[in-house]
């Protein structure tokens, strides 16, 4: 990780640790990058979520690229899976989403995409990097019949959404579902989707005003739609974040379905139908435990990598692999998409629960989900504390005391200043005590904020 650019891109409060001199820089270096560097006309495609900051930020980062000659192209709000859609169906350079995910209204972040879709490597955030720093602007800027140009592209929203409505495998007649849009990017594009393929659809939180996009709604705050669909007596229920680049789903129980338990459920079935390349599905260190001793029982391997979808999204692309995500719900189906696509998860498992005809919850009778307890820990210094001696020490004994019956994982965030601490255990009190043990250490040494 750079000193702006994380395992999620540029992100941080609008106008406080992102700001629009920051954007307009990355618009001018962009520009750039792809075009007066390569003597060429620069194709560039923009979307954003429904924050207050993001048009601000759409407009400056449209400066600096036509500044320095590019062609941009709008889609104004739309997932971020649709950015990569249109990158690799329209033939752009790049494209650059402005969200900060499942973060509250007031931070905002751009995210990076090369020419197949991923995000874009650490040697061009480095270059990025270099130029926002430079004192000095020794960029060109184009002039006369050069400056760049903006074109309106809304209507690459509807190229996604008919790409979506094509995978769909099975009609979705009698099937009732309740969708929570958190207010965000999937606002205008989640009902559509699902009742054109026939299905009975519940929309809740999807009248953004700028500043409600994840408050007390969406996959960070599930309780709701849980609800929803168990009052309802609905099929299933699916929760977006702000960008829709993932997704949490809800059984007909109102149970909740994480990152780990649509792995499961899509794995096996992709299996069956001789989809699943190299029988391999791809998660992160958090994963639970219990994934891969239920897939190892279906002849399915799991390989696991460091933490965020951009290490998933390079082990597929590196193996050729064709399944993979994260607990958090970014699900990647290499097949159809090349970064994490929450709408197209609800998709696929659509197709399932249409196809098998079974309740949801019957789906996931044989996956047994180890207790899991995971905190967030603002702190003064997550290096410094993260590499700390008694930390690391309470670490090893409490792995050492856990065996082969659990594991403890802590980590840095790669977006915010905290340490993410994970215990998964046989049981809710294990968990508990050995996140207190790991409280102690830190507030003991100081870093806690």
């Amino acid at each position: 990780m750079g000193k702006y650019f994380g395992t999620d891109g540029f992100r941080g409060e609008a106008n406080i640790g992102l700001n629009v001199t920051h954007a307009y820089k990355i618009g001018r270096f962009l520009g750039y990058y792809y075009g007066q560097r390569q003597k060429k006309l620069a194709h560039i495609v923009i979307g954003k979520d429904t924050r207050l900051s993001g048009y601000m930020f759409e407009y400056a980062l449209v400066s600096g690229l036509m500044a320095s000659g590019a062609k941009t192209y709008l889609l104004h709000v739309a997932p971020t899976p649709c950015v990569s859609f249109n990158i690799l169906h329209q033939g752009y350079d790049c494209g650059i989403m402005i969200s900060a995910s499942h973060n509250p209204y007031y931070d905002n972040g751009i995210k990076i995409m090369d020419e197949k879709g991923h995000k874009i490597s650490a040697e061009l955030e480095q270059l990025l990097e270099e130029y926002i720093d430079a004192k000095e602007d020794t960029l060109p800027y184009a002039t006369k019949n050069a400056i760049g140009k903006t074109i309106d592209f809304s209507i690459g929203r509807s190229h996604y959404l008919k790409h979506l409505q094509s995978l769909n495998t099975h009609p979705y007649n009698g099937l009732r579902i309740g969708i929570d849009c958190a207010n965000g990017a999937a606002s205008t594009l989640a009902r559509p989707l699902f009742e054109q393929l026939g299905a009975e659809v519940f929309v809740i939180h999807n009248k953004p005003n700028g500043t409600n996009i994840n408050r007390n709604c969406g996959s960070t705050h599930t309780n709701i739609l849980q609800s929803f669909v168990k009052d309802n007596g609905l099929d299933a229920g699916f929760a977006y974040d702000g960008d829709a680049d993932r997704c949490f789903a809800v059984d007909n129980n109102g149970r909740l379905v994480n990152g780990d338990l649509i792995l499961y459920l899509c794995g096996i079935y992709m299996k069956e139908k001789g989809t699943l390349k190299n029988d391999t599905v791809v998660s992160t260190m958090i994963s639970n435990i219990g994934l891969g001793m239920a897939l190892e029982k279906h002849g399915i391997k799991l390989v696991q990598t460091d933490v965020g979808d951009k290490y998933v999204s390079e082990c597929m692309v590196a193996n050729h692999y064709c399944l993979g995500g994260e607990q958090t719900g970014h699900i990647i189906y290499g097949d159809y998409a090349s970064t994490g696509d929450g709408l197209l998860t609800s998709l696929m498992i659509m197709n399932i629960l249409a196809e098998k005809g079974k309740p949801f919850h019957e789906l996931l009778a044989d996956i047994r989900i180890y207790p899991q307890l995971s905190i967030n820990v603002p702190v003064t210094d997550k290096k410094q504390a993260h590499e700390d001696t008694d930390l690391m020490k309470a670490v090893h004994n409490i792995t050492e005391t856990l065996g082969n019956e659990g594991r403890v994982i802590v980590r840095e965030s790669g977006t915010e200043p905290l340490l993410r601490l994970m215990v998964e255990a046989k049981n809710d009190s294990i968990c508990q005590d050995c996140i207190n043990q790991l409280m102690n250490v830190l507030t003991a040494k100081g870093y806690v904020i």
